[in-house]
């Protein structure tokens, strides 16, 4: 297992190794010595191709996240929200997948979302809080003043992401 640094404080790829084998596959989700955070909390989630999550987070009880594709492919994005950060307003892309072994760490003061880029996918994030629903928040996921580049100019989106906030009201 490998820690990879971004462009982003805080923000980077574990890269782990996997084991095939004629049963099927290993792989190491994450370890104490390489995220030095305790994740207390795990959710996992299942989408179809083009639905898109996000961008979310929690304005109080901020959690650290990491994400791990069990099934699938995704477009993973991270968005720097520290108002006192050089990278504010940056993000962060990557493609996941059950095959590449990258996961994401994620922290806190960070929005994310993703986009399913196969029939079926499958997501993992481990948490170091419990979720808030009265604490989260909704980044418009495609905001022009973010800048990111999604593959898909209308994604299925749930209610709550289809009514995010300007970044700029955030």
């Amino acid at each position: 297992m490998k820690k990879i640094k971004t462009n982003l404080e805080g923000l980077f790829i574990i890269k782990s190794k996997i084991f095939y084998d004629n049963r099927g596959f290993l792989r190491e989700a994450f370890k104490k010595k390489i995220i030095k955070k305790n994740l207390i909390f795990a959710i996992v989630s299942k989408s179809k191709k083009n639905v898109l999550r996000g961008l979310h987070l929690q304005k109080k009880n901020q959690q650290d996240k990491c994400i791990l594709v069990l099934k699938g492919k995704i477009i993973d994005v991270a968005v720097d929200m520290r108002k006192k950060s050089k990278t504010y307003g940056k993000h962060y892309k990557i493609i996941l997948s059950d095959k590449n072994g990258k996961s994401l760490f994620i922290p806190k003061g960070f929005a994310h979302g993703f986009l399913g880029l196969e029939k079926e996918n499958i997501v993992l994030y481990g948490c170091s809080n419990y979720r808030n629903k009265e604490s989260e928040v909704t980044i418009d996921w495609n905001d022009k003043n973010l800048k990111i580049k999604w593959p898909v100019s209308k994604p299925i989106l749930s209610k709550k992401d289809r009514k995010g906030m300007k970044f700029s009201k955030f």
